[in-house]
């Protein structure tokens, strides 16, 4: 499989870390065509892009249709709610992206004989009864809980991909990848990070769910963005789990954002949310073993930079705007 690609669309690249990968793309010399609907991502995290000469925006909805002229050698699809607060707000909206907007995004890569690549999430494990979880573990999944909008989207959507490789022979691969920070992240989207550092930066009480004893391994954004664009290089089918191996509780997480902020503030504990799973840890040997790829961002270094973009965020007196419900 080529190291470059000429030209890549993604879809959902005005999110989080879509515009981190919008930006590697460009740095590794690819022209970007960024396709989102800024129903949750922001204009903000790639305005510095906008004036690159081979990038281009997009503001359309995958649900509706895909198509984009000339060649395309590798079509990343990110667009989808991703955190609790977004796809509990946009139920809907968030299985239509997961079914529509990914058979959409496969039938342009089937077209154009690109590489295909899905972002999917470790949530497809549900409330895991393996430890840590594995690519062949199938998941413990409640179809019909609050959460379900977005399991069961990326399931159907794992479901899809597999079927457009076996049938008709599109290039496709699967990621999923587990919990995700780093700076762009919003500070009102409800996922767990942000929101400890952004209480943390403002003096108020840290609010954990739960004991605090639940577990999560936490990936910073620049690794996650290494790990697709391995993926998207090579020629494994997937799924292939990104994330963090080294498990921490919520708990720690919270004490170790506010001993980084300098910050007094109380850690509050709050009722833990419906079918929130008790621990999440990925096995990386696959991606060891396929793709030479594992975490080398620290969580004490990944947190610092990401703590440092919030506070510069929040002093600037020019917060991300966001531009679109």
């Amino acid at each position: 499989m080529a190291q470059h690609f000429e030209r890549a669309v993604v879809t959902g690249g005005a999110g989080f870390v879509g515009s981190h990968l919008c930006a590697r793309l460009l740095e590794d010399g690819t022209e970007v065509l960024c396709a989102d609907n800024l129903a949750t991502g922001v204009l903000d995290n790639i305005r510095h892009l906008l004036s690159h000469e081979r990038f281009r925006f997009r503001q359309a909805d995958v649900t509706t249709a895909l198509t984009v002229k000339g060649g395309v050698d590798a079509v990343f699809h990110l667009a989808c709610p991703a955190s609790p607060r977004d796809y509990l707000r946009l139920p809907i909206e968030t299985l239509r992206v997961g079914s529509r907007g990914t058979e959409h995004a496969l039938d342009l890569a089937d077209r154009k004989g690109a590489r295909f690549l899905l972002a999917s999430t470790s949530e497809v494990y549900g409330d895991p009864r393996e430890h840590p979880q594995r690519e062949t573990y199938w998941g413990h999944v409640n179809p019909v809980g609050p959460r379900s909008v977005y399991d069961e989207a990326k399931r159907y959507a794992e479901a899809l991909t597999s079927a457009y490789r076996t049938t008709r022979g599109t290039d496709t691969t699967i990621a999923r990848i587990f919990n995700t920070y780093g700076p762009r992240m919003r500070s009102t989207d409800g996922r767990m990070i942000p929101t400890f550092i952004h209480q943390a930066l403002a003096g108020e009480p840290i609010t954990v769910t739960g004991d605090g004893e639940q577990t999560r391994s936490v990936c910073f954004v620049d690794d996650t963005v290494a790990g697709l664009l391995a993926l998207a290089h090579g020629d494994h089918p997937g799924p292939v789990n990104l994330g963090n191996p080294h498990e921490r509780t919520v708990g720690e997480l919270a004490r170790e954002i506010r001993r980084l902020t300098g910050s007094s503030s109380e850690i509050r504990y709050l009722p833990a949310p419906v079918d929130d799973p008790k621990r999440r840890c990925p096995d990386i040997s696959l991606a060891r073993a396929e793709l030479g790829w594992r975490p080398r961002v620290s969580l004490a270094d990944g947190l610092n930079r990401t703590i440092g973009w919030f506070a510069t965020e929040a002093t600037s007196g020019e917060p991300l705007r966001k531009v679109a419900e």
